[in-house]
């Protein structure tokens, strides 16, 4: 059955029409039919396939972006999106996982800089006053999408010259034998702020995920302190359970 038979076998739902094709295209994502990854049609084929306004399509597709059933890249059109999973025991940096899964990892830089440690920092990493630290800014991507803004510190001492982050912060610490072995994380729900939610490309007060990751050496030596923001419609922790 064509979508333009299956909107029409739904005449009689009182349901606006954009919510009725909202629910047809779910579902043929649900059943495999438009594939993960997969391209759909314009917006101009879609409303004269359907027979409806391209202001109707339109809407239908923003409510399943907002979903994260649908992502928009920018020139290319819209695409059935991808959810990735992150199990939470597993220590990985950005790059290494994404690329585990077949995903391209990419870094727009907002900042890359040495600056004096923040009281904070100085608590979090047992740092004398005034001591220096690495901070890296960025919008980490996925294929091409923003999928998190990241907020890392390293202090000098760990890495002494900013620049040797390419892409791969753990890369960086890895190549002078710093890279963390174990770390702590902490995930909450949240609310995208204005700022976040320009780089991320969603709307104001879209769902995000909070992550602090704090990593540490065979020794205990505190390495890495990362506050990220993830778009919550792109990204899942998954924790394995066993019984005691």
């Amino acid at each position: 059955m064509t979508l333009h038979h299956e909107l029409l076998a739904t005449g009689g739902d009182a349901t606006p029409i954009y919510m009725r094709l909202a629910a047809i295209l779910r579902e043929k994502v649900r059943r495999g039919e438009f594939t993960v990854g997969a391209a759909l049609p314009s917006e101009r084929d879609m409303a004269e396939t359907m027979a409806v306004s391209r202001v109707t399509v339109r809407k239908a597709i923003d409510l399943l972006m907002r979903e994260g059933v649908l992502s928009r890249r920018q020139g290319s059109g819209t695409y059935v999106a991808p959810r990735i999973e992150q199990p939470s025991s597993m220590l990985a940096g950005f790059t290494e996982d994404l690329r585990r899964r077949g995903l391209s990892a990419g870094s727009d830089w907002l900042e890359k800089s040495t600056d004096i440690a923040s009281p904070d920092e100085v608590i979090a990493f047992g740092l004398p006053v005034n001591a220096r630290v690495q901070r890296f800014r960025r919008i980490r991507t996925a294929d091409g999408e923003p999928l998190a803004l990241e907020h890392a510190t390293v202090p000098e001492t760990c890495l002494p010259d900013p620049a040797a982050v390419v892409s791969s912060l753990y890369a960086a610490l890895d190549a002078i034998g710093r890279k963390p072995v174990t770390g702590l994380q902490r995930v909450t729900a949240s609310l995208a702020t204005e700022e976040e939610a320009q780089h991320l490309g969603v709307p104001t007060g879209a769902a995000v995920l909070r992550i602090e990751r704090r990593g540490y050496l065979a020794d205990g030596t505190m390495v890495e302190l990362t506050r990220s923001a993830y778009r919550g419609d792109r990204y899942d922790f998954v924790s394995e359970l066993r019984e005691i």
